[in-house]
């Protein structure tokens, strides 16, 4: 448990970054929401304040006045046990609150957190903060990965930052790790912190594998896109084949190719594609078929969790071969923080590692993350196993 001023610098330090991430943006920017995938930076900054509100706020401080009693409705997100919401979809209608009003209920809600630490605390109270602070942090790689998606798909392609790096560029010789056959342990041993899908630590039999200790680059995925890797159905999921014609995919998202150059827009803007940076933005289900196209295949999370002190991570979320699924004697959270990762365990994959969008101290070994295998809006790359 962390000392109440150091957990509350924290708290502060992360409620500022959130609203760094917006600095760049017009007022407008901020009610888009394009797909359902994506929610307008507004809705992030109300509901990463509602979270706090309704978890702490509103059970550990007697006299405390809700901002606007309607926000409950407006920010809430998935939790059923909680009340009613709007629904996912919609939240790209809401002209208001107004994104002035979203600020001022930041910083009312923020006030109100450490004026209820100063007066009292206890362990249930530093675990829930701990909780929200974590949560945020998820939010505000969503609002990067958001605001991309946002402004990407605006006709004139405009830049968020323009020194924005999302690329690092990468001049190392790819080297297959050798890994053993034996039981491993898998899975985060609770001292620290960590979400409840990554409890349960556990033994795991894996056979002798091989995995390459790079990410996939554009170079590479661009000869899988001459050769022809969209239009052969052998290296497809039959899902996969139906997903890719329903919606006439062809490339990466964000890739255009302009009187027959590839271009790739970034936060910075449209750019030339850098052939050596790692491919980003793409599918399950392209991931899937490209390592066919190789001969190779994805790794499971848990050879991905074994080999991992042996490669960089953290540039890109790897897409891995397994199913989102509980770890052995894993048990949901009571009360409405349960709803936060157990019910997603259906019709996921795995992903592992964080990307240039996950914010500092946020990702470890053991962090799963989940997508559906179609969604691609986040920085989601490969690496190969054999």
């Amino acid at each position: 448990m962390l000392l109440t001023k150091t957990i509350l610098d924290t708290f502060l330090d992360t409620r500022l970054e959130s609203e760094k991430r917006c600095a760049p943006l017009q007022t407008e920017d901020y009610v888009v929401q394009p797909i359902e995938d994506v929610s307008p930076p507004k809705w992030h900054l109300g509901h990463t304040t509602w979270f706090f509100e309704e978890f702490l706020l509103q059970k550990y401080s007697a006299d405390y006045i809700p901002f606007n009693d309607d926000f409950s409705f407006v920010f809430n997100s998935y939790y059923e046990s909680v009340g009613k919401r709007v629904i996912r979809a919609n939240r790209g209608n809401l002209s208001r609150p107004s994104v002035a009003e979203v600020y001022d209920y930041r910083k009312y809600v923020t006030d109100k957190i450490v004026d209820l630490f100063s007066a009292k605390t206890s362990k249930e109270m530093f675990e829930l903060l701990e909780i929200g602070i974590h949560h945020e942090k998820q939010h505000q790689e969503l609002l990067l990965t958001d605001i991309k998606y946002i402004l990407g798909n605006n006709p004139l392609f405009p830049f968020y930052k323009e020194d924005w790096n999302e690329d690092p560029n990468s001049d190392n010789s790819e080297i297959w790790l050798s890994v053993a056959e034996g039981i491993y342990s898998i899975g985060h041993t609770g001292e620290g912190f960590c979400f409840d899908n990554e409890l349960g630590n556990h033994q795991i039999y894996l056979p002798s594998y091989e995995i390459s200790n790079l990410l996939v680059t554009n170079a590479d995925f661009l000869e899988f896109i001459q050769e022809g890797g969209y239009s052969s159905f052998e290296y497809w999921h039959a899902e996969g084949w139906d997903w890719l014609n329903k919606n006439q995919i062809s490339a990466p998202l964000y890739w255009h190719n302009i009187d027959g150059t590839w271009h790739q827009y970034t936060l910075k803007g449209l750019q030339l594609l850098d052939p050596n940076n790692p491919v980003s933005h793409i599918s399950y289900y392209e991931a899937f078929a490209y390592a066919q196209w190789r001969g190779l295949r994805l790794p499971t999370e848990f050879e991905w969790e074994v080999a991992q002190e042996n490669f960089k991570w953290g540039d890109r979320w790897e897409w891995t071969e397994s199913a989102y699924l509980p770890y052995p004697g894993y048990k949901k959270a009571d009360g409405a923080l349960g709803e936060y990762n157990g019910k997603f365990m259906v019709n996921q994959k795995v992903l592992r590692g964080g990307s240039v969008a996950t914010p500092k101290e946020h990702t470890r070994a053991t962090y799963r993350n989940f997508f559906h295998p179609k969604l691609r809006w986040q920085y989601t790359g490969l690496r190969l196993a054999r």
